[in-house]
């Protein structure tokens, strides 16, 4: 078998599309076939095998920035990969994936994501499981005893208040690790899309300052559908609530709340497994809800221009290290990390050793973990995925686990 890996052009578009629905859902509408200014789809590279004039398999590459460590990062997410039924096993999979991270890599990100239909195919491949996507369903009356809030009110948003509704979402998300910075299409948050009649919300309310000095600030928003029905079998399904002051949550909250009568329960989308880690949550009363996971997962594809970017804590530290992994000889290698002040600077020290006796020594899965900040040096070596001298483990971790994973877009 000969396998053709390369960008889909238009022309095999309808097979691009009939491969991804066979695998992820069937609508009892079919969707139209994409028209060309249509494709590629906004924002994304089709990638395709073909085995022949036979598309065997396909996956998009969509290209966005994300922040990490407070950079914005340019990013690589992988959707839609998925291989024709008659096709699984043959091993078209890994070849589809490296040509497509290759491309990525050359036109500069540092990074991939994905959200998974299995973890363990694409941890073969070096991603690992750094955080999740998680929809909290939460009963309305568990929020009928949020505390009122002081110096806030709300009020439905208009076009006028997107700048404002823009900045309330950048100054949440570079505080953290994961989120899109929502600059690139089809992620940008553009009046049309969250307030025009075609947007599917009902409605966007912000939250705004009342106090001296700030009055009139928006400190934070809440996208909302209020959905069908009118008795307390029915949810309100939130697609973002984030606030940048303890009583903006609570005023949000409390507008939620205020359906207690026609409605059951919310359904938040958050990040986090709803640990604790969401400070929206943390002023509530309790932590009453069910919770959908859906993990995210991170590969570094450039080690220098991943760990480069960051902006790390304002000590100054110097640490040898190194990846060494069977599943990503692309970025294998060997560095030190200088940070003086907070800037860093990732300087080559040559191949990645065969052993990691001199410096410790990442697996691809191990880099992802600590990059995220999801996991601690200890961790890992108990997991088997960091080796060599321990020397310097409290000084990488505080350099790297400063920041929260957190996700909300799903793709």
């Amino acid at each position: 078998m000969s396998l053709d890996v390369r960008t889909v052009p238009f022309a095999s578009a309808p097979a691009y599309q009939r491969l991804g629905l066979e695998a992820f859902g069937m609508p009892p509408t079919p969707p139209p076939e994409p028209a060309p200014e249509e494709w590629p789809p906004a924002g994304g590279t089709p990638w395709g095998v073909w085995d022949g004039d036979e598309l065997v398999a396909r996956a998009l590459v969509r290209s966005f920035t994300s922040w990490f460590h407070g950079s914005e990062v340019p990013t690589a997410g992988l959707a839609g990969v998925t291989v024709a039924a008659e096709r699984r096993g043959e091993g078209a999979l890994r070849p589809l994936l490296a040509a497509a991270l290759a491309d990525a890599r050359a036109r500069g990100a540092a990074v991939s994501t994905l959200y998974p239909s299995s973890a363990g195919i694409y941890r073969g491949l070096g991603y690992e499981v750094v955080g999740s996507y998680d929809d909290v369903r939460i009963p309305v009356a568990a929020l009928a005893s949020v505390r009122a809030p002081e110096g806030v009110r709300t009020r439905r948003a208009t076009p006028a208040d997107m700048p404002a509704v823009r900045e309330v979402y950048r100054a949440w998300a570079c505080a953290q690790n994961g989120p899109l910075t929502r600059t690139e299409d089809p992620f940008a948050m553009v009046a049309d899309d969250m307030l025009g009649p075609g947007s599917g919300y009902t409605g966007v309310t912000v939250a705004v300052s009342t106090r001296p000095g700030s009055a009139g600030d928006v400190v934070g928003f809440m996208s909302w559908t209020r959905g069908a029905g009118h008795d307390r079998t029915n949810t309100v399904e939130v697609d973002d609530l984030v606030a940048l002051t303890p009583d903006a949550s609570r005023a949000l909250w409390r507008v939620l709340g205020s359906f207690t009568a026609v409605a059951g329960f919310v359904e938040v989308a958050t990040s986090g497994a709803w640990t604790g880690a969401d400070p929206s949550r943390l002023v509530l009363p309790d932590h009453a809800g069910s919770v959908r996971s859906r993990p995210y997962m991170l590969r570094v594809l450039d080690v220098p221009l991943a760990l480069g970017a960051a902006r790390l804590p304002a000590i100054t530290a110097r640490v040898p290290f190194a990846v060494a992994d069977p599943r990503t000889p692309d970025i294998a290698g060997a560095w030190t990390l200088e940070v003086s002040d907070g800037a860093v600077r990732v300087v080559a020290d040559g191949a990645a050793p065969e052993s990691s006796a001199d410096r410790p020594t990442f697996t691809s899965a191990g880099l992802a973990l600590s990059y995220a900040g999801a996991a601690s040096a200890a961790n890992l070596r108990l997991a088997g995925l960091l080796t060599g001298p321990s020397a310097y483990d409290a000084v990488w971790d505080a350099l790297w686990r400063g920041r929260d994973v957190h996700v909300r877009d799903y793709f």
